[in-house]
This record gives C-alpha cells, sequence and structure tokens, in this order.
C-alpha cells in the first residue's frame, strides 16, 4: 500500500474515532485496540500494551496520543500528525460551535436524551478491551498479583500516576530480588514548565498557559480542570461557572476531552484564544511521541526496561477495569441503564467482530427510547 492510501486511510480511521469516541481515554483506547490490533492488525497486541504502558508515563492525553502512535506505527512520523489531528478535529469544532452558542446565548443545548445510553454501552467497550489486554499483559502469576494490587489500590483511590510508577518499580524491586543484584537504573521523564506572567491575556499569552499546562499534565483530562482552576480563575481571566459549563462540555462531546481548552480559548479571546489554547494543549503531546515511539521496541529488548514495562502494561489493564468499576458504580443507576449495560455486554462478547461505533450508536438509540418510559 503507498504512503498516501495508509495515510488516506489513518485519516478516515481516527476521524471516525475522534467522532464517535465518548466517555475519556480508557473508552477510547478500547475502541483503538478494537480498531487496530483486532480488525486492521497493524500492530500485534503486545506491542499495542507496550505503547499504552509507555504512553502512560509521559504528560498529556493518553488516548490522544495512543492514536499518535498507532499513525507513527503505520505511516511513520507523517501518520503520527495526521492520525493526532483527525482524531482531535471533530472534537475541537464541535466543541467551538457549543462556544460560540454559549457566548452567544450563555447556556449550553439540552442534549442529555441524547447520550443517556451512551455512557453505559462503553462500559461494555471497555470491559471487552480490558479482557482481551489482560490476557495478553498478566503472563506470569507475578504479574496477576501485580495487577491485583494495582487495581484493588486504584478502587481505594489511590493515585493512578502513583499507582502506575509504583508498579513499575515493584516489578523491577521483583526482577533484582529473582536475579539477586543490587543495579538500579531508573528512567525519569523531562518536563518542559515556563513560568507564565497573569498580566495581560492575549492569544499568545493563552497558548503559553494552555503549553505549560500540557507539558505537565498527568493522569486522566478531567485532572485538566484542576490546573486551570489555578491557572485562569484563580487569576480572574476565567470564571468559575465558565470552567463548570467547559467540564459538561467535556462529557457531552466526543474525543479526546482535553478540548474543552478549545471552550475555555473561545471564551477568553474569542476564535483566536480557542486556536491558541487548542494548539498549546495538544502540541506537547506530539512532541512527546515523536520522541518516544523509536524508544519504546529498543526499550522492550532491554530486559530491565523489559521487566518495568511489563508491570506497567499489566496496571495499565488494572487501570482500564478500574475505571470501568467507576463508571459503572456512577452510570448504572436505574434499570435502563442495567438493560443497556447487559445487552451491550452480551453483544460485544458474542459478536466479537461487530465495530464499536455500534454499540456506541445503539446505546444512545435506546437509551434515547427509554427516557419516553
Amino acid at each position: 500500500m503507498s504512503i498516501k492510501k495508509e495515510l488516506l486511510e489513518i485519516a478516515k480511521l481516527f476521524f471516525k474515532l475522534g467522532s464517535i469516541a465518548f466517555d475519556g481515554p480508557a473508552a477510547h483506547i478500547a475502541m483503538m485496540e478494537d480498531e487496530v490490533v483486532k480488525k486492521r492488525k497493524w500492530m500485534t497486541q503486545e506491542h499495542f500494551l507496550d505503547l499504552v504502558g509507555a504512553t502512560n508515563l509521559i504528560p498529556g492525553p493518553n488516548s490522544t496520543e495512543m492514536t499518535m502512535h498507532c499513525g507513527y506505527k503505520r505511516a511513520g512520523w507523517k501518520g503520527l500528525f495526521v492520525a493526532g489531528f483527525c482524531f482531535i478535529f471533530p472534537a475541537v469544532v464541535i466543541t467551538s460551535i457549543f462556544a460560540w452558542l454559549y457566548q452567544e446565548y450563555g447556556q449550553l443545548p439540552k442534549v442529555d436524551p441524547f447520550i443517556y445510553g451512551i455512557k453505559p454501552a462503553v462500559i461494555a467497550i471497555i470491559i471487552i478491551a480490558a479482557f482481551r489486554l489482560g490476557k495478553k499483559a498478566v503472563k506470569n502469576i507475578e504479574l496477576a498479583i501485580l495487577g491485583s494490587i494495582t487495581l484493588v489500590a486504584c478502587l481505594l483511590g489511590l493515585n493512578e500516576i502513583i499507582a502506575l510508577f509504583g508498579c513499575g518499580l515493584l516489578g523491577f524491586v521483583m526482577y533484582l530480588f529473582k536475579k539477586n543484584t543490587g543495579s538500579l537504573k531508573s528512567l525519569i521523564p523531562f518536563f518542559l514548565f515556563q513560568a507564565i506572567d497573569p498580566v495581560k491575556i492575549g492569544a499568545f499569552k493563552i497558548f503559553q498557559t494552555f503549553l505549560k499546562v500540557g507539558a505537565i499534565l498527568y493522569g486522566s483530562g478531567y485532572v485538566l480542570f484542576a490546573f486551570l482552576d489555578a491557572e485562569l480563575v484563580a487569576n480572574g481571566w476565567l470564571t468559575r461557572q465558565a470552567l463548570i459549563d467547559a467540564v459538561a462540555i467535556g462529557q457531552i462531546t466526543p474525543g479526546p476531552v482535553l478540548s474543552t481548552a478549545t471552550f475555555i480559548g473561545w471564551q477568553m479571546n474569542g476564535i483566536t484564544g480557542a486556536i491558541a489554547a487548542t494548539v498549546g494543549i495538544f502540541l506537547p503531546s506530539f512532541i512527546f511521541v515523536l520522541i518516544l515511539n523509536p524508544l519504546i521496541p529498543k526499550m522492550r529488548k532491554s530486559k530491565i526496561i523489559g521487566v518495568i514495562l511489563d508491570a506497567v502494561n499489566v496496571a495499565a489493564v488494572a487501570l482500564i477495569i478500574a475505571v470501568s468499576v467507576e463508571m459503572a458504580k456512577d452510570t448504572i443507576t436505574d434499570w435502563r441503564t442495567t438493560v443497556i449495560a447487559v445487552a451491550s455486554l452480551i453483544v460485544v462478547f458474542v459478536l466479537k467482530k461487530l465495530n464499536s461505533a455500534f454499540i456506541v450508536l445503539g446505546g444512545a438509540i435506546i437509551g434515547y427510547l427509554l427516557t419516553f418510559f
């Protein structure tokens, strides 16, 4: 296949995912695994797991960075940029429309009936992905124990980044214990940080602020709002209500939750602010993935780093399971959502070749219809 056809294939896939991928990184990665590994076979499940594990160790939105990794694997650096851009683009456009409406009319449109059934359906997609990835990640009893410990720790409220790094460190310690060696090597990510002068808001100032956040943001996209509360609300650049409404936008739009930066940038400085915020928040991810992706095969060849990566991979699967449990507690609250969740689970385990997009669409339709009962 020529590079143009490969890039077109990448563009179509990630534009589609960016248009239908609701509910955060775990759900997005589950859909990617279904499309990239299971259906298209662009890479092995083991390599996909390595990418998930490595992505969890660097700052930025995990699911967006995974699209870039997948694009790089398929068509090199061009594929990286095409995949990332096409995944982000639909969310940015939808969010821009909401931002304009919000600025014009001061409120968000009522879309709850249309997304009522999406979350319980997405839980099923996450569970089947965790099941498939878990079969590859749990290579031995030690990794099963590490994964179980991580899962319990996350369910008890341990920070996900501490859980990931802790599991990797514990896996390394177990390796040293087995090999009876005292050598210790560490891999520490480099963080870009620049102080922001909060005197005047302009497009460049907005870009600087969101660039800093994008370069140091760890964990899920929802951590973004804590950063922005400190950066923007505390400095009087944005009202807390606008930030809360931005959170709502993140919930009701597909694609990466960090596209809410577009909404916030629009409120601060119109379309120019929206562009500045969007470019700033996502630019570090492109740079990090461009640097990291070629190193992952070399990391896997190193026995010590391979052991750490195995532990981080099983921790990543544990995190996905923990996310699905927490989502289930918040989402499955009545007989309607229970019906959608159970039906979706049956479908994903029985009709294994069914595209996850149909699960999302089916959940939305059934959820909308059940709101009348």
